[in-house]
């Protein structure tokens, strides 16, 4: 009687199954009726069915491995570096299209995860845009790497890029060039440290100097030819030192105005008659306009940089002021001949969002070429960048460490901080600890602010607390290490923050340091990290020109 009992038990468990036990349960139930027994100490031996026993061991088996499957399945070098091992992902390993990444950073919103930390590892020695074209060169040696030559451009300029030790062009350079030169409008979007700057100053300058042969004129009849707005003071003197020392040798003159001057030292800048080339800030730009000291009938030229600031809403509105008083082109015919309307030139790190609601106003938007590098958008693969989970009262202590550790390893460092009162009071704790550092923020008066970042890049000091006004554009070669002492706020802010170590012509092993204390913090970490163990671009940000909805299809160049 008791093994038809047993029988019925048996036979019952798939019902059981079914209805109101789990696969664990069913476990525990079919193990129980192995160990009836009968009266006379006999086993009784019950037969389940195979298939039934397999689901029930490959359940098994899912449920223990379902917070240890680990992407670390290949041996070598690491991508990911976590404090907990088993977090680990190797550089050969490559996370499947429907696979969820296991990320360091998914329980840092509570407080136990303090402490915890993870690193992306430079995977490569030098930028993308540098490697690629190297890789060409090194391919085959009947093919060598591809000198300024190749552009056809003045003598003078080749000669001044060697002076510099500026020999090969990188990608985005060898992509832009051509199309200014053939009088493109140009929407040039490419990885901070990529060379966006000779991209277009060295085309631009070639055909001024061209222009200058056919028609020479005097100092009184020279008017503003070419005009490069850029968002501050700083990254305005960078690109008018630049500019200044490629046309010096051909007798261009190249001149400066930036914002937070009264309108008698803008008037100053042209008392001498007008420039071949005007860097400029918008709201300096703006007042020269409107006091007349200028004069962009005859521009043939118009760039705008670091366009992702540039047309944010602080500066979208003045932007388009200034384009209101230029005739921009908006086919190649417009670019030459006797009566010229301007090229324009968009040049960014990030796409700019926006971009086509303001340009559709002064231009076709089938006429922009657009140039896109491979790595944009994506996190620099030559750069370490190191997240640490932190408490806010520990930042100071955390920075003090990696500031003497870049000290003994003589690396210039920017400390980025997310409000000028922070960037204060960090200088008054760095001073009382005896280090010695400089200071950038947007508060500050133009006398203090002029020349503090010049006197970082020559050595004066190494360590230098700035916003994000100096993560814009600015040529930090000497920089080894960035320490995000606040998290940055955006994807973009993120990119042109770590675009400041790693650049093209600077010393190799940089590295990002980045304190998260925050939980609005770690909901843009864990979207980083996912990005770094997909080796896909950042989430969320724009790739192409949307023309504005109102707007109807404009006809092809």
């Amino acid at each position: 009687m008791q093994s038809v009992k047993i029988g019925r038990c048996a036979f019952l468990i798939p019902k059981l199954f079914s209805s109101q036990l789990g696969w664990g349960q069913i476990a525990g139930v079919s193990a129980c009726v192995r160990r009836v027994t009968t009266a006379g100490s006999q086993p009784v031996v019950i037969r389940i069915p195979r298939r039934m026993q397999e689901r029930i061991e490959n359940i098994k088996q899912m449920q223990s491995k379902k917070f240890d499957k680990l992407p670390t399945v290949k041996p070598g070098r690491l991508l990911i570096k976590s404090k907990n091992p088993q977090l680990n992902q190797s550089v050969g390993y490559t996370l499947g299209k429907f696979e969820q990444p296991v990320l360091t950073s998914k329980g840092w919103k509570s407080n136990k995860a303090l402490g915890d930390y993870f690193s992306i590892n430079s995977i490569q020695s030098a930028p993308p845009s540098v490697l690629k074209q190297k890789d060409e060169g090194d391919g085959s040696a009947s093919v060598p790497q591809k000198t300024f030559n190749c552009f056809n451009i003045c003598p003078e300029l080749v000669e001044t890029l060697h002076s510099q030790n500026i020999i090969h062009p990188t990608t985005v350079q060898m992509q832009t060039i051509p199309k200014i030169l053939k009088g493109r409008n140009i929407l040039c979007a490419a990885e901070t440290g990529s060379g966006k700057t000779l991209a277009y100053l060295l085309p631009i300058i070639h055909r001024l100097q061209a222009d200058r042969q056919e028609e020479p004129f005097t100092n009184s009849e020279r008017n503003i030819r070419a005009v490069v707005i850029v968002p501050s003071r700083e990254l305005a003197e960078q690109v008018t030192s630049v500019a200044r020392s490629f046309s010096k040798p051909l007798g261009l003159v190249v001149k400066v105005t930036g914002g937070g001057r009264g309108v008698g030292n803008i008037k100053a800048a042209f008392t001498h008659g007008q420039p071949d080339v005007l860097v400029a800030t918008p709201g300096a730009l703006l007042k020269a306009l409107w006091k007349r000291f200028i004069n962009l009938t005859e521009l043939n030229f118009l760039v705008i940089d670091e366009a992702d600031t540039m047309f944010d809403e602080s500066f979208a509105g003045m932007l388009e002021n200034i384009l209101s008083h230029t005739k921009v082109a908006s086919r190649l015919s417009d670019t030459v001949g006797l009566v010229r309307k301007a090229q324009l030139v968009v040049v960014g790190a990030t796409f700019p969002g926006g971009v086509g609601e303001v340009l559709s106003k002064v231009t076709d938007l089938a006429s922009m070429v657009t140039v896109k590098s491979r790595m944009l958008h994506h996190l620099m693969p030559h750069v370490k960048q190191t997240f640490l989970r932190v408490k806010g009262a520990d930042k100071i202590l955390e920075l003090h460490q990696a500031l003497k550790k870049a000290e003994m390893e003589h690396k210039g460092v920017l400390v980025f901080c997310n409000s000028a009162s922070t960037v204060n009071w960090l200088g008054y704790s760095l001073e009382e600890m005896s280090v010695r550092h400089m200071r950038l923020q947007g508060e500050m008066p133009a006398t203090m602010r002029e020349g503090t970042f010049r006197n970082f890049q020559k050595g004066s000091v190494d360590v230098l607390i700035c916003t994000d006004i100096a993560s814009r554009g600015l040529d930090t070669r000497r920089v080894g290490l960035i320490v995000n002492y606040d998290f940055p706020e955006t994807h973009t802010d993120y990119i042109h923050r770590a675009g400041r170590v790693g650049r093209a012509g600077g010393s190799e092993g940089g590295e990002v340091l980045s304190f998260v204390t925050q939980p609005w913090d770690v909901e843009l970490v864990q979207r980083i990290e996912t990005a770094a163990r997909r080796r896909t671009s950042l989430p969320g940000m724009e790739s192409e020109i949307q023309k504005p909805s109102h707007e109807t299809d404009f006809k092809e160049m």
